[in-house]
């Protein structure tokens, strides 16, 4: 083994054309990905180590996927279809934006906290068939007097409006009847002759105009 030369994995995928040597360059990425993201749990290392080491892994990640491809091409199976979800430390699954993915401390990061940050959901809203099912007479308010109380309220404002107008009525008759000032109520019943002359009406109206 000693006398063997160390065979390296080449620079693109498509140089590949054994499937075979294409399963064992992807597993060889994988461990390398594994060793990274093991590393990267360590918040102590520095924010520039945690952003570099993240970017290693966004790198591999990419290589991997170029791999998977390759290896789909030369008849092996579509790992990009069948593989596991990227999964944290805690199961959960690695959060990214546009195909970049925060590995460890890096989603700790200044700035990278704030991305991640969800919004909270506005209220659903209603469809206008729902907004209509709670539209009805009580809606438009003809129920108001069911309830026996609104109208007792009523008649009791109406007769306090109506007796405070008959006194203000009253003074100022008075006080009329003080100045010598007698004026002679208007009949509100009495027909004026004009009123009931419908004809006369009519051709005055089409004579000046509507």
């Amino acid at each position: 083994e000693e006398g063997k030369v160390k065979e390296r994995r080449p620079f693109l995928a498509s140089e590949c054309n054994e499937l075979p040597k294409a399963e064992k360059w992807r597993r060889q990425i994988i461990g390398e990905i594994s060793k990274k993201v093991a590393q990267i749990q360590n918040a102590g290392l520095g924010e520039f180590r945690i952003r570099d080491l993240n970017d290693e892994i966004n790198k591999l990640l990419r290589e991997k996927g170029h791999w998977e491809y390759r290896i789909k091409e030369l008849g092996g199976p579509d790992y990009a279809r069948i593989g596991p979800k990227m999964l944290d430390h805690e199961g959960k699954e690695v959060p990214g934006n546009r195909g970049y993915k925060y590995f460890g401390a890096a989603k700790d990061l200044p700035g990278v906290r704030e991305l991640f940050k969800k919004e909270p959901l506005p209220p659903p809203q209603k469809t206008r068939a729902e907004l209509m099912k709670d539209i009805d007479a009580e809606y438009y308010g003809y129920r108001d007097e069911d309830d026996g109380i609104l109208e007792p309220l009523e008649q009791e404002h109406e007769k306090k409006v109506t007796a405070e107008s008959m006194e203000k009525w009253k003074m100022q008759r008075e006080a009329r009847f003080a100045r010598g000032e007698e004026e002679e109520e208007e009949n509100i019943y009495a027909v004026h002759e004009e009123e009931s002359d419908e004809e006369g009406v009519k051709e005055r109206e089409s004579e000046h105009g509507q």
